[in-house]
Parts: structure tokens; C-alpha cells; sequence
């Protein structure tokens, strides 16, 4: 199983941000956090990386349905989406989405594997329509 559902687009960091919170949106999920880490990185311990955003995501029915299910999965939300960009190409931008489906590997409980699923679609549509705008 794979850690992230990934897409590589052709446009620079700001831009791609900015694109995903509408790919995000357009599924149903709102953006409750965003996070610099480079900036963060940068201040807190004067280390540099390259430009990395840390989207956390939230679709607020599928985020009942699972902690409905199962309490402690609040752990593992909001569903994260890192927006980065490519090191070995300027210009390019790297998205990546934590697949839910790890949720139900984590996390033994059969009455998940639904939300999992339906997670999953939305966000493999999300992260799959950067692409095909580029």
C-alpha cells in the first residue's frame, strides 16, 4: 500500500497551493491548517528545505462517520496534503495526499473500511485533477 496518493504539476508552489485548496474544496474538504515548514524549519532551528506546505484537510461528514466509528481516530486527522516543491525541477510541484487507506491498517476496526474507501476516492479525484489542469 502506498503511504501517499501523489501527482506532479507543472507550476510553481504558490500557484499549486492555491489549486489544491480548490481540488480539496470541490471534494468536500476545507483546509483548517496550513503549515510553512520551511519557514517553521527555518526560524525555530535555522535549517533550510526546500519550499513545503503542509495542508490539513478536513471533509466534515466523513470526518463524523470515522470518529464515530472509532474515537481514537481523531489521531489521525485531518487528513494531511503536502504541497512541496520538486528539487530536481524548477518551476515543478510535488502534491501528496496520506492515503487513507492506512487508517484501516492502524486501526482494527471493520466499520472503517467505508469511510476509508469513500476518503480515498475523494482524495484520489482531488490530487488526480491538478494533473490534468496542468
Amino acid at each position: 500500500m502506498n503511504l501517499a496518493i501523489a501527482t506532479t504539476v507543472d507550476a510553481p508552489l504558490d500557484e499549486t497551493v492555491a489549486r489544491t485548496r480548490e481540488a480539496l474544496a470541490a471534494q468536500g474538504f476545507g483546509v483548517l491548517t496550513e503549515i510553512d515548514m520551511a519557514a517553521t524549519l527555518k526560524t525555530k532551528i535555522g535549517a533550510e528545505i526546500e519550499d513545503y506546505v503542509i495542508l490539513g484537510a478536513c471533509n466534515p461528514p466523513l470526518a463524523h462517520s470515522a470518529v464515530t466509528a472509532e474515537r481514537q481516530i481523531g489521531l489521525l486527522l485531518p487528513c494531511n496534503v503536502v504541497v512541496r516543491a520538486d528539487t530536481t525541477a524548477p518551476g515543478r510541484t510535488i502534491v501528496e495526499a496520506m492515503n487513507p487507506q492506512l487508517m484501516v491498517t492502524v486501526v482494527d476496526n471493520p466499520d472503517l473500511v467505508a469511510v476509508a474507501d469513500e476518503a480515498t476516492a475523494k482524495l484520489t479525484a482531488a490530487v488526480t485533477s491538478l494533473s490534468s489542469d496542468s
